[in-house]
């Protein structure tokens, strides 16, 4: 044990019981993104659709979006303390929990969603770039850093639909030099409308990528 380990034990991100940063118990207490979906936007669906009414009569540049969590109960915590208090040892568990639930795509590399330069400088990692280099240890598959930031638009929190699509519209961009593959899949840690996955999966199609499919540890679900 490491002399920060004996200084700042570690507790669940979850409940708060010492020993680990994700216990077992509440790690199979986390609730699956399981059943019938989207075909398109991955939503939860009473039974298999093409197009959900979430994401029907929406231009989404992406092909597909697959997540592991819903983002409720203890997801929101789970992801908070991962994200904002730094637990970067997390990013390996929560890439296998992605693993057990979502397949793994049929692409060429994996990429990820860019972080504001600040936001990662204050953190001093970028989760999505963690869950993403996880995931392509798991899957062998390469990753590819291929987006950049254009700009720093609002948080996305909480923004209607509308106004998160115009925010993000034309904030991302292929990185000079860049060429992606064919079939690429992005990374991001919560999928809450679509916006943002959509405006980087347009970014990636314009320097040449055929197709974009979209993984994310966790989807919010809006109520209807």
């Amino acid at each position: 044990m490491g002399l920060l380990e004996l200084l700042l034990p570690l507790r669940c991100a979850a409940c708060g019981e010492p020993g680990s940063e994700l216990c077992e118990r509440c790690r199979e207490r986390l609730p699956r993104l399981c059943g019938s979906l989207c075909e398109r936007c991955g939503a939860p669906t009473s039974w298999p659709v093409a197009r959900c009414l979430e994401c029907a009569g929406r231009r989404i540049a992406f092909a597909s979006a697959r997540s592991a969590l819903l983002y409720t109960g203890a997801v929101p915590r789970v992801i908070g303390a991962w994200k904002e208090r730094g637990l970067r040892r997390l990013a390996a568990e929560l890439a296998e929990l992605v693993a057990e639930v979502v397949p793994p795509p049929q692409v060429r590399a994996l990429t990820c969603v860019p972080a504001q330069h600040e936001r990662a400088l204050s953190r001093g990692f970028h989760p999505a770039q963690a869950l993403a280099l996880e995931l392509a240890r798991v899957w062998e598959l390469p990753f590819e850093p291929l987006l950049r930031r254009i700009g720093s638009p609002r948080r996305q929190r909480g923004l209607a639909l509308s106004e998160r699509s115009r925010n993000v519209a034309g904030a991302f961009a292929a990185r000079p030099g860049a060429s992606p593959p064919s079939r690429v899949c992005l990374i991001d840690d919560v999928y809450t409308s679509g916006a943002t996955s959509s405006v980087c999966a347009g970014a990636l199609r314009r320097a040449g990528c055929r197709r974009v499919e979209v993984v994310a540890l966790a989807r919010a679900v809006r109520e209807r």
